[in-house]
């Protein structure tokens, strides 16, 4: 990327995150408070969230004190879930803020007409008003009026109430008006908020409840002898600065509960390199199957240091699969094979790329092939080349509602099963996140592929 292209799109960022913040702002502050110190506190309260946010996604520096290290590792990617529902709700709500103030204005126009007195008809006096009897009658009027200069003083003080009433009832009608459209922003917001902090609180609590998806399936060219055959399937545990060890070795249980033939993680392992997250991946080493462990490389794998996490896996016991394969013996065999993630030729990763070709050369075509990939987009590839089945995640489901519908622009299977002609694919949810700790519509698993002989 040159450094126009870079200062492009560092503007287009900024200007992105700019815009809706001021937008956040001028709904969530300024709408509902007229107050101009609340709204500078306002202003300031985003500027800080909005250096959190963005020093959350870079990752915490070394230096900081180790509780706000933790603060901004969490708090950024947190708050771009919740701005980013604060924003969709704000969004959807805009019809409801235009009708209620389209009644409020109708409403604030109709109320000097129900305050006028009915008009007298044409040619007779107009029938004096109860106020003006009991001004005429009272004792006190006629005293007053007999009183020395006192015409003048009473005449004067009676025009000043008269002003004063009019002058209080046009401010009253104002003051209704805007108490009534400041408890319309207020109840608004108010609805926003709790709805994106129920919201993102949710979806906390979703990434963090892993569950074991069950799928079976039928590869007609599969031995009898393999029937069964049970396949763990990881993605996407993005070990990262929110995803420490302990949920790593929660996930090997899970597994090794399971008894499985073989365990296939298929890219997006970590988000870091092997000096800052290596511990955490090391829990890998507690994996337990018939035939071992094998990986494939992610699109997360290019941005961490590809190179050192291939040298570093095969150390826990992780066998990596370049662009190649591996047979699991049992009747006829079955293949399994490997290629790196569609991204790797222009990583800048020498020697890295998707060769589906050097991964099936050789190979007895009687026997089923299972294709671990990263990416769902490389399955039309393993179509045309005959593979059985593919097994690949990068998804994550969409993760957050409703993301998944953008996700299917890109990837031609989102979550699931799927089948063209001949040819499988099955897509995980993953197993963590990447960004915010955050899953909603999407919950994370642990696939278990059983495959089943005709």
């Amino acid at each position: 990327m040159g450094i126009a292209q870079l200062i492009v799109m560092i503007v287009v960022i900024v200007a992105v995150i700019g815009g809706v913040h001021a937008y956040l702002w001028w709904r969530l502050v300024a709408s509902p408070f007229r107050s101009r110190r609340v709204r500078w506190i306002g202003v300031g309260v985003f500027v800080v969230i909005v250096a959190v946010a963005m020093f959350g996604l870079r990752g915490a520096p070394e230096t900081l004190p180790g509780p706000l290290a933790t603060v901004v590792s969490w708090g950024g990617p947190l708050w771009i879930a919740v701005m980013f529902y604060l924003l969709l709700i704000l969004l959807v709500l805009e019809p409801v803020r235009l009708i209620g103030r389209v009644l409020l204005s109708r409403r604030e126009r109709a109320r000097p007409l129900e305050a006028e007195p009915p008009t007298a008809p044409a040619g007779h006096p107009a029938a004096p008003s109860d106020a003006a009897i009991t001004a005429a009658t009272a004792p006190s009027a006629v005293a007053t009026a007999t009183t020395t200069g006192g015409g003048s003083s009473d005449g004067g003080a009676a025009d000043s109430g008269a002003a004063a009433d009019t002058g209080a009832a046009a401010d009253g009608g104002e003051s209704w008006g805007h108490d009534r459209r400041v408890f319309l922003a207020r109840a608004l917001a108010v609805t926003a908020g709790v709805g994106a902090l129920g919201t993102v609180g949710y979806g906390v609590t979703e990434a963090r409840h892993v569950r074991v998806k069950r799928a079976a399936i039928t590869l007609p060219r599969l031995d009898p002898a393999l029937n069964g055959f049970k396949i763990a399937l990881l993605t996407d545990i993005h070990i990262s600065a929110t995803l420490h060890r302990p949920f790593v070795e929660r996930v090997v249980r899970t597994v090794n509960a399971l008894d499985v033939g073989a365990v296939a993680i298929v890219g997006d392992l970590v988000d870091g390199t092997v000096d800052e997250l290596g511990d955490d991946a090391r829990a890998l080493t507690a994996l337990n199957s018939t035939h071992g462990t094998y990986f494939v490389t992610g699109n997360h794998e290019y941005y961490s240091g590809a190179e050192e996490w291939v040298e570093y896996l095969p150390t826990i016991g992780v066998q990596v699969l370049r662009n190649r394969r591996v047979e699991i013996p049992g009747g006829a065999g079955l293949d399994l094979a490997g290629v790196d993630d569609v991204t790797a030729a222009d990583s800048g990763v020498p020697g890295h790329g998707a060769n589906l070709s050097a991964a099936l050369e050789g190979r007895d075509r009687d026997r089923p092939v299972v294709l671990l990939a990263h990416q769902p987009v490389q399955w039309p590839e393993a179509v045309d080349r005959g593979v059985d089945l593919q097994l690949s995640g990068h998804t994550h489901g969409g993760q957050m509602w409703p993301f998944t519908y953008g996700v299917r622009l890109q990837q031609p299977v989102v979550a699931g099963h799927a089948t063209d002609g001949a040819s499988q694919i099955y897509v995980s949810r993953g197993s963590g996140y990447w960004g915010p700790p955050v899953r909603v519509g999407a919950p994370p698993e642990i696939s278990l592929i059983e495959l089943r002989s005709v």
